[in-house]
């Protein structure tokens, strides 16, 4: 597993036995049912931490067709991108929780042969304000442990239909 980190973003990125294709079906499914980017732990959890500090926590259903759309909404995210980007497939969710600036996460899908891809997840914080700016001091741990949590999940999910 690739590894990166910056003050701003934290990137977890794998080789994955499966051709893309079946992976970003997988990674953008908007089929009801268990879903990485609704119920992987820390985004209950973070859902759960935003309701306490009375934030929208929002629990959006997942859309029931084959993939997600941009405009769709999930969990506490909304879909600002979803489909064939450059050298891939891309993913790109905004958070609708209370914090001091914008929360993205990116997935990106490239192909890297006929049974074989690449999965990438970037989280990024960007601030607003001064809070924001003391706030992404205090965020690094915390995007380096999610973004480790929900990778290794989507790495569980992909594993289990390669299988």
């Amino acid at each position: 597993m690739e590894r990166r980190t910056s003050w701003g973003s934290t990137t977890r990125a794998s080789r994955v036995r499966l051709d893309a294709e079946h992976a970003w079906a997988l990674v953008a499914s908007a089929r009801t049912g268990p879903q990485w980017y609704v119920d992987a732990a820390p985004f209950v959890f973070r859902g759960a931490v935003d309701r306490v500090a009375l934030g929208r926590g929002r629990r959006w259903p997942v859309p029931d067709r084959p993939v997600l759309r941009p405009g769709d909404t999930a969990g506490f995210w909304r879909v600002l991108e979803a489909g064939p980007a450059e050298d891939g497939h891309h993913l790109l969710l905004e958070a609708a929780v209370r914090a001091p600036g914008t929360v993205r996460l990116s997935t990106l899908v490239t192909p890297e042969g006929p049974r074989c891809c690449r999965v990438a997840q970037t989280v990024t914080f960007t601030p607003s304000g001064l809070l924001g700016r003391a706030y992404l001091l205090t965020d690094v741990l915390a995007r380096e442990t999610l973004m480790e949590l929900v990778h290794r999940r989507v790495l569980r999910d992909l594993g289990r239909a390669a299988a």
